[in-house]
């Protein structure tokens, strides 16, 4: 059966129960998987208060409610399943809180199914907490074991070595088709491309230290890790082996017994964005077959595609410990839906540095994918340039986003990077809103680290996907300056961060402005973006120690996600006696009233609010000098870098 897709809504309504039904004609029928198109259906749903008192007093407030509604059944693909009665065809969560609403109808689905995992049950693999490089927009499909090397080298030199590697499209045997110089991605030659070979192709052929031939990849692996300190190392390749699948009787290939099939796009993907792909495959031809359009005589897409993932998956648990597989272009809810093992999703289009109008999009875009990719795996947001015009808006959007890092300012001297602790979402006043096209909305993204919240806001507007021209293009080539608001409560679960015994006061640290501010519970900070502007606020929650003397740590000043640098923080009250006074004042001669204790990571400025001078600071028990702000109660101190990797250093504030 085919999966349809997942949506949601909003609705004022008090729900009590969940019903939605299906129905189907009670004759014969021959169900192989999935109805037919030719299946009747008929659907009931029960929604609204059951009968009695205490029901009806509870529906009289009618609270706003969020809906969701998840499609996990449809139509087949094959001609051969036919069926006349469809079971369970629909799923409808409701609830108060958004969030929850889809986590809960995801595992609800996933329980029922029993086809995938959701995201907090799967492994996530280690490459994730580390700075890496991908060779796609250095070299295209030019990529070679010599740029491979450079490429590390200059990354290292810079100040921002790679702990992982991607070697993208390049490195396979493929046929060898012309190719027009003047353009980097020959439209449609690559994809008509097929796999005429197993192991790497001559560009990643070369000799070892002895001239001896060996494995070019091989090499490639035990260079990058030996000469460039690299943990991990990922190849790109197709599920069907190559764009263009398997070359029928390729030499030494014959045993896949490959046979041409031509694939027909869906009126839908037709009408929506005809692709040069499918355009090239259905001229060519696939070798093999391509789960996304040969269903037919395999039980229908879904069917083929939970074999392939299947295999997939038992491959990877047999050869990486660390579930290291990456799933790329596969929006597909067939593959959602099929994931058991998979932790790591793309969740965006490509990074298009010489497209103007790609760049705001690609930030919403991914923002509310996450929403649901978020449930089945960690999105990847996508590689992007540190030296562009869109570099800071792209970084900064990473920062929220809890996923993969390819860049600086998230990335320490030793290579591993202040990621966020869950997927990037939008804040609930924006899940209804449109930030890339209605001319007045800011997009606001929400994440955690283990003692704060953060929240990225980011003016998308002016350029959208266009239904005429089949691409994205801008709309509004002057969009106007854009002011809104962020608060504490942005962060959807910054109770549950805050703890048990805070009071619901922050402390809000800009990281563009570097502004520092004590925010009052319930109040709002204002903000105001011309396009292609961001800022990042990071709200801490303040500890009130005695009645006068409060503190919030923030993290390191400079990098992107601030607070991500704090792992830890205990206080310790020196005695219960008064602070000592003189002329009205605190003394600076005065006895500790508390020693805050501190774990965190990283180098450079720290900084943390305090609501009185310290007496003192010191990192890992050698006492340091510290700058405080006696307006905003901004202290600073210098953090040195650390000659061990992921070192958490001991930092101690006298207050």
């Amino acid at each position: 059966m085919r999966v349809k897709g997942i949506f949601y809504c909003q609705q004022k309504t008090k729900v009590t129960s969940q019903n939605l039904h299906s129905q189907g004609p009670k004759h014969n029928t021959h169900n192989k998987g999935g109805p037919s198109r030719q299946n009747s259906l008929s659907l009931t749903k029960r929604l609204g208060p059951k009968k009695g008192k205490k029901n009806q007093k509870s529906s009289s407030k009618e609270p706003k409610t969020t809906l969701f509604f998840c499609c996990v059944f449809g139509f087949a693909g094959d001609s051969a399943v036919q069926t006349n009665q469809g079971q369970c065809l629909v799923y409808m969560h409701a609830g108060t809180n958004p969030f929850e609403v889809i986590t809960q109808a995801v595992k609800a689905v996933e329980k029922h199914m029993k086809t995938f995992v959701h995201r907090e049950k799967k492994k996530l693999p280690s490459f994730l907490d580390w700075f890496g490089w991908c060779t796609w927009d250095a070299f295209y499909t030019d990529v070679t074991a010599e740029g491979v090397d450079q490429g590390l080298k200059s990354l290292s030199e810079g100040g921002t070595p790679p702990r992982f590697l991607i070697v993208d499209d390049g490195w396979q045997q493929i046929e060898n088709k012309d190719k027009d110089s003047g353009v980097v991605v020959q439209e449609g030659a690559q994809f008509a491309s097929r796999l005429t070979g197993i192991k790497e192709n001559e560009k990643f052929q070369k000799n070892d230290h002895n001239n001896e031939q060996v494995s070019g990849l091989k090499l490639v692996v035990d260079e990058a890790k030996q000469h460039h300190n690299v943990k991990f190392v990922y190849v790109w390749h197709a599920l069907a082996g190559y764009w263009g699948g398997v070359k029928p009787a390729a030499t030494g290939m014959e045993h896949y017994d490959t046979a041409l099939a031509y694939p027909v796009s869906s009126p839908g993907v037709e009408g929506n964005q005809p692709d040069i792909v499918m355009d090239s495959l259905t001229v060519h031809g696939l070798g093999l077959n391509i789960i996304e359009t040969l269903g037919s005589g395999h039980g229908g897409r879904v069917s083929l595609t939970r074999s392939y993932h299947q295999a997939l998956e038992a491959s990877v648990a047999r050869n990486f410990a660390d579930n290291g597989c990456i799933s790329c272009m596969c929006h597909n809810t067939d593959g959602l839906y099929s994931a058991k093992q998979t932790a790591v999703v793309r969740a965006s289009d490509d990074f298009y540095p010489r497209d103007p109008a790609s760049h705001t999009i690609h930030i919403s875009s991914v923002a509310y994918n996450t929403l649901v990719l978020g449930e089945f795996m960690q999105p990847d947001w996508d590689m992007f340039h540190s030296l562009h015009p869109a570099a800071e808006y792209h970084g900064a959007a990473r920062a929220l986003g809890g996923c993969a890092i390819y860049v600086r300012k998230l990335v320490l001297p030793d290579g591993s990077v202040l990621r966020a602790k869950l997927p990037g979402r939008p804040t609930r006043d924006c899940l209804f809103a449109d930030p890339a096209r209605d001319r007045t909305s800011l997009l606001k993204i929400w994440n955690v680290n283990n003692l704060s919240g953060v929240v990225g806001v980011f003016n998308c507007q002016g350029a959208v996907w266009c239904k005429i021209e089949k691409k994205t293009r801008i709309h509004d080539y002057s969009p106007g300056t854009l002011s809104g608001s962020v608060r504490a409560a942005d962060v959807d679960v910054i109770a549950q961060v805050a703890g048990a015994d805070r009071n619901g006061e922050t402390v809000v640290y800009a990281h563009k402005s570097g502004e520092v501010l004590r925010l009052p519970k319930g109040a709002s900070v204002p903000v105001t973006l011309k396009v292609l502007d961001y800022e990042v606020f990071h709200f801490c929650p303040l500890k009130e120690i005695t009645s006068d003397v409060s503190f919030a740590p923030i993290g390191l000043l400079d990098m992107f996600n601030s607070s991500g640098a704090v792992e830890e923080v205990e206080i310790h009250l020196a005695s219960d006696k008064k602070p000592e006074l003189s002329n009205g004042e605190v003394s600076e001669n005065r006895s500790p009233t508390a020693t805050i204790g501190l774990k965190t990571r990283g180098c450079g400025r720290f900084g943390a609010y305090c609501s009185r001078r310290p007496l003192k600071c010191s990192v890992d028990n050698a006492e340091t000098n510290f700058e405080y702000d006696s307006a905003s109660g901004l202290t600073t101190i210098t953090i040195p870098v650390p000659e061990k990797e992921m070192y958490r250093w001991s930092v101690e504030i006298q207050v």
